[in-house]
Formats: C-alpha cells, structure tokens, sequence
C-alpha cells in the first residue's frame, strides 16, 4: 500500500510540476531531550524569517507536547491527522500568525503515514498546493530519536539540533547527531542558554571532538549560532508570547537575528526546482521518499 501511495504522490505532483518554480527550504529543528527550547526557537525563528518578508510555514510535528499553539497563542482545533481522514480540509487547519506565517498543526510521521484511501489522498495533495508559496517550512520535531522523527530529520534541508550547556542535554545531543549522522553528513547547531559565545563555542567545540573522533567519516557538524540565557525569554513563554515579539532589544533577540542571516544566506543560494519540493506536498514528497 506505502509504494502504492509514493507513486500516486509521484503522479500527483508531477502533474503540476512544470507549473512553479518556487523551492520550499526545508528546516527541522530537533533536540535530544525536552526543555531545551526547541518550540521557543522554532517559533521565534519562524516570526522573524516572516518580518523578513518571506513566506512562512511552521509545521507542529511535535504532538506529544504540541505546544506551538501555546507560543502563539492560539487554539488548535483540528490537525493535518483530520485532514488526512477526510474530517478537514487543510484550508480549515491553517493558523494565520501573521501575513506571511502560517502554523500547521501536524501529526507526527508514522501516524502521518498509516492512511490509505486514495480519494482522499488526492485530495489532500491538491488542497496543499495552497502552501506552495513558502519560502521556508519549519519542523517543529518531538524531542529525541524515534523513527517518526527521524523521517522528519531525513526529509529536511538543514537540520538544527537545539541543546543547553547541561551534561545531561549535552549528552543526549551527541546521542541525537550520532543517530542524525546516520541519515545525513550534515547537521547544525544551536547553543541555548547560554552565557556568552565562548560559552556556547566551548561547549560546541567538546561536542564537536568527540563526534568526530566516534562517528567520523563526513560529518559536518556547525554552531549555527546561540542564544543568551535571559530572563525576559522565559517570560515571554510564560506570557504566551514571542520574546522577539515583546523584546525587541533583548540579547536573545539579537542572537535569533543573527541566526536569520545565515538561514536567509543559505535560502539565497538556493536553486530553483520544479514545484514537486514546494510547501506542503513538497514535504509529504520526501516523507514517502525516505519511507
């Protein structure tokens, strides 16, 4: 039944392919443990691309917690699972944030994946062609390295593993990159609560030795950057905020703008494929690929 799908998803979005050029980025953000601030980054990472005038996904795969909808402040009241079940359509999922961002409440990867009625199938992938226009899709992962995530990590242009300089979080990140080098050579970084950038590049530069005395081979391992411990940024959660929304002056402000630019540099260099990698059924796509 999968390979069935794969291939009806083939046709589906080959079918339009010629249509568009536009190419989604694909960024999944994971960490090895929770409470690390994964969610947080995510959604103040996926406001700021926004206020860059870029077009905007972020994709809620971290059901068990499903928490975006509390950084937003928003209610959830159906996920992709129902649209998926023909309950929904994704027009009906859809959370505007704001202009240019959009929150899609999702499911995680196997659950994703067990359905099978072709009709509505179908359906779906065309409906998802309203999300075609993004420039990036932000996957909010569950914490850790279950198959469902992994797909997810798979599926991805850049993966970003978030992690705090705790040993225990510092552990279970190696644990996250060393199953991560499995799937890919590359894999990003960023340092959270920490007190400075030596800090972060200490602790980065340990991790960064013993993964590549234990796994070795190509792996390429970067600090996409870090962000301050601050006060103001657990205030905001608690607020059910955006820090860089409430604090635009704050160092962790600064630090999510520092990450921006790099993303944006990588998204400039980005080349233009045809439309089976855009948006929604772009990412449904590479699930099936990778399945």
């Amino acid at each position: 039944m999968m390979g069935h799908q794969a291939e009806k998803l083939e046709e589906l979005v080959s079918s339009n392919g010629a249509k568009k050029s536009k190419k989604t980025r694909f960024i999944a953000i994971t960490s090895g443990k929770g409470g690390v601030g994964k969610s947080t980054i995510s959604s103040n990472l996926a406001y700021s691309l926004s206020q860059r005038g870029l077009n905007v996904g972020i994709f809620d795969a971290d059901i068990g917690l499903a928490n975006l909808d509390v950084m937003f402040n928003v209610k959830i009241k159906k996920n992709i699972l129902h649209v998926l079940k023909g309950e929904a359509t994704v027009s009906d999922i859809l959370i505007p944030i704001t202009r240019n961002l959009i929150l899609i409440p999702g499911e995680s990867g196997d659950e994703i994946l067990k359905y099978s009625d072709k009709a509505l199938f179908e359906r779906f992938m065309e409906e998802a062609q309203v999300l075609d226009k993004l420039d990036v899709m932000i996957i909010d992962t569950g914490a850790g390295i279950g198959e469902h995530i992994q797909m997810f990590l798979n599926a991805a242009d850049d993966v970003i593993v978030v992690t705090v300089p705790d040993p225990a979080a510092i552990t279970d990140a190696y644990a996250t990159i060393k199953t991560i080098a499995t799937l890919r050579d590359d894999v990003n970084m960023i340092m959270n609560q920490v007190k400075s950038e030596k800090e972060a590049v200490g602790v980065f530069e340990k991790i960064k030795k013993v993964a590549l005395a234990n796994i070795g081979g190509n792996l390429n391992l970067q600090l996409l950057g870090k962000i301050n411990i601050d006060q103001r940024v657990s205030s905001a959660v608690k607020q059910r905020a955006l820090f860089s929304v409430l604090y635009p002056s704050a160092q962790a402000t600064k630090d999510i703008e520092v990450i921006i630019e790099k993303i944006i540099s990588k998204l400039e260099r980005n080349v233009l494929v045809k439309s089976a990698e855009s948006g929604l059924s772009g990412l449904f796509k590479r699930l099936m690929d990778h399945f």
